[in-house]
């Protein structure tokens, strides 16, 4: 299959309360072309021995703004006994069709499968409870200071002459330099406002799975989280 888009490498250890999350909002022009396609965030968390994951897409989604009928929306989990060691993959696989009915698997040997309407908040589930997918427009839930982002970038840019590096490619920055930088990026007005969410008030969509761990292959606590969207 044509990939479109992946995104959120993530770990989390299973059974413990963690979570984690990845953020890619500009992707290539082929993504941004269609933007249902386009991976946003990926969010990954423990809740109750079932793992939740969440995926984002189509960045200042609207009202009108659909889920694609020709891609498939997969999250990846690996699963391993420790860091570093080897892992098994467990795919979960959503579709749509042109009228946003989805239809979702999880697992393998012992898959399970929900299809339907998932917009409502409760989303849909099966029968066993294992599974359930909720898939609809939200708000977008990343923190992103895009005023003070580009503050500090245009700062570096300026100095981007008289900066030396080291042998990894990193800058040398004195003290001063460091915490002004700090400064830009935690602030808007350069410096001298609290910093604002770009995203407040934007939406985007999102598919919201949970997942009970016996539907994931191998064993082990430690698991790695990604997603992708691919071409049906």
């Amino acid at each position: 299959m044509r990939g479109f888009s992946k995104a959120g490498i993530l770990a989390l250890v299973a059974g413990i309360s963690a979570s984690g999350y990845a953020a890619d909002h500009r992707d290539g022009p082929k993504v941004r072309s269609d933007p249902s396609t386009d991976i946003n965030d990926v969010y990954a968390w423990m809740q109750g021995g079932k793992l939740v994951l969440i995926m984002t897409v189509s960045p200042l989604a609207s009202a009108g703004s659909k889920f694609s009928d020709a891609a498939t929306y997969t999250f990846h989990v690996d699963r391993s006994a420790g860091y570093g060691m080897a892992q098994t993959e467990t795919t979960i696989i959503c579709d749509f069709d042109a009228t946003q009915k989805i239809a979702c698997w999880a697992g393998d040997s012992a898959a399970e499968y929900v299809t339907g309407d998932a917009s409502p908040a409760a989303g849909i589930a099966t029968a066993s409870g294992k599974f359930k997918v909720h898939a609809g427009l939200h708000d977008d839930p990343f923190f992103f200071n895009l005023e003070g982002f580009n503050d500090a970038r245009g700062a570096v840019l300026a100095k981007a002459s008289t900066l030396s590096f080291d042998l990894a490619g990193c800058p040398a920055l004195d003290m001063d330099t460091s915490n002004a930088l700090v400064t830009l990026l935690t602030h808007t007005g350069m410096g001298a406002n609290p910093a604002a969410d770009f995203f407040a008030g934007k939406n985007t969509l999102a598919i919201v799975a949970e997942v009970d761990l016996s539907l994931l292959n191998g064993s082990g606590s430690i698991l790695g989280v990604w997603a992708s969207t691919n071409a049906k």
